[in-house]
Order: C-alpha cells, then structure tokens, then sequence
C-alpha cells in the first residue's frame, strides 16, 4: 500500500505511533519515527523509544531513522521534514500522532496545564504540517493524518485543555483539506479508541468506571494502525475533510456541525422574544451533554 513512499509519524516511539511506523514500514514505506520520548504529561525526553522503533523496523528489512524533536518548536517540527529529504529525498505523508494530557477538572486547570497541552496537541500539529505543506505544494501531493478524540468530539470530564486542542485539530485538519485540495493534498482525522499510557490515566474508582477501563483494555493500538496507513496511501487520495473514528475492528465515520433548526422574526428578534418564542421551539433539538462512554455503550466487537 505504501510501496516507495516516506512517511513521518510524530510520537511513533509507543502505543499507536509506534503500531503506524510498524505497520507503514511493513507496507513498504521508508519512516521517520518522530518521538521526544517525554511522559504522558509531556515531562522528560528519551530517544531510547523511537531507536526502539527504528531497530525493529531495519530489523525486519525496512527503512527508517530516528527524529527526537520536540513538535511543538517551529524549527525544531521543521527538522522532521527536512531529515525525511535528507535521508529518503521525499516526503508523501504526515502522521501527527504526538500529543500529552494533563487532566485537571476546569476550575483547577492552571494556566500551565492549559498552555502546555495547547501547544504540543494543537501548535505542534500546526508547526508539522506547516513545515510538511511547503514540499507538499510543491510536489503536487501529500497525505496528512491527525489525531483528534472524542474527547473534544462527545465530551468528557476534566479534559477542556485535551477537548479544546482536539476540537482545534479537526479545524485545522478542514482548513488544509480546503486549502491544499489544488496541490492534491489530503488531510483527516482519526479519533482513536485503544489502551495506551494515555488512556491509562481514566480514573477507575466505581464499578461502571472500572467496566469502561476493561473495554479500553480490549482495544489495542495496532487496531487503528491500518486507516491510518490507508489514508496515508494513493488509495485514498479522494478522502479529504474526513473525521473517523476507530474502536477495535470498528470503523466510523463521523458527522460535522451543520444548521438542524432555524427560525425567522421579519422584525427581528428581542432577548424577550427568544426567551418566550425561540427557546421553546429550539428546546427539543437541543444535544444533552454526555461523555464519550455514553454515546459508545457497548463493549468493542
């Protein structure tokens, strides 16, 4: 599928960055295995898990190299981009995986915790394919892959930052498709499903919690390894603007915000006439606030 193509996959030294780089690898792509090899809180650096990656990967006959930036530096997102050129003479696609939590319920997240899960999850993702559009554009073609969350596309407690980030990257991920499309550039997004040191972090304090823990335990990362390489491929050069979701051997494909209900005042509207004749009319098309496990109830088939 991915037969002399050169792929990067940012935070491909674990869990799901590490299952893409394997499995683009044995799909015949030459990869640069992006990986600051900090905590899941962003703390720290080591390369050991990225060369990990690599060694596996040269091991079995294929090529790769190692890239230790930290995405959310300008400079240092752009050395992806240029190691890709300078050991492989191309790139065709982008897989920006990297990303951090630091889970907090909102009126105790910091300014810190706010600015740091922005910057790597949102700004790293834009320094990346920013670096990646320019050869893209110029060579006619590329492919980008971004991880969002139903985190931000559902809900969930204690992840504004997270939700805020991955929201933003569904955004992002639109504005390349739009922009890019001429240049025969692609990019979606995948919201992943699967056990990893992130999802690790889910508190497990009552039974239903405890429950929902198991099924994430059922879902591993190289499930979601294979869209990932598709839409990476020439196979998909006609999928663009796209939100997917994968959970096991489930694939979704999800809706984007579009007017349900609209009403009309010829002489327009009053706080007081939305209040009496807007609301009541609205009220049944109002979306309840739920979390990701209330919309996904079912155990992964």
């Amino acid at each position: 599928m991915l037969s002399g193509k050169v792929v990067a996959v940012t935070g491909g030294g674990r869990g799901i960055g590490r299952e893409i780089a394997l499995l683009a690898a044995r799909e015949g792509a030459s990869v640069v295995v992006n990986d600051l090899g900090g905590s899941q809180d962003g703390e720290g650096r080591d390369a050991g898990p990225a060369e990990e990656v690599v060694a596996e990967i040269r091991a079995a006959g294929g090529q790769a190299i190692v890239n230790a930036a930290d995405i959310s530096d300008p400079a240092a997102a752009a050395s992806i981009v240029e190691d890709a050129l300078g050991a492989f003479g191309k790139l065709d696609a982008v897989v920006n995986n990297a990303g951090i939590l630091r889970d907090r319920i909102f009126h105790k997240m910091s300014q810190v915790d706010w600015d740091d899960v922005i910057r790597i999850n949102l700004n790293g993702y834009y320094y990346v394919s920013k670096a990646a559009a320019l050869h893209f554009k110029d060579q006619g073609a590329g492919a980008f892959v971004h991880f969002t969350s139903t985190s931000g596309l559902i809900g969930n407690f204690g992840q504004a930052n997270y939700s805020a980030a991955k929201m933003g990257v569904v955004g992002l991920s639109n504005s390349i498709a739009l922009d890019m499309a001429r240049s025969g550039v692609t990019s979606n997004c995948i919201a992943p499903f699967a056990w990893s040191r992130m999802t690790a972090t889910i508190p497990a304090e009552t039974e239903a919690e405890r429950e929902r823990v198991e099924r994430f335990k059922a879902m591993s990362a190289d499930k979601i390894a294979p869209l990932a390489v598709f839409l990476a491929s020439d196979a998909a050069k006609e999928v663009s603007g796209q939100i997917f979701a994968v959970r096991k051997n489930e694939i979704f494909l999800f809706s984007v915000p579009r007017p349900i209900r609209s009403m009309h005042r010829s002489d327009g509207w009053t706080p007081e006439t939305i209040a009496s004749e807007l609301l009541p009319a609205f009220r049944p098309s109002f979306h309840s606030l739920t979390r990701s496990s209330d919309v996904f109830a079912w155990d992964p088939v």
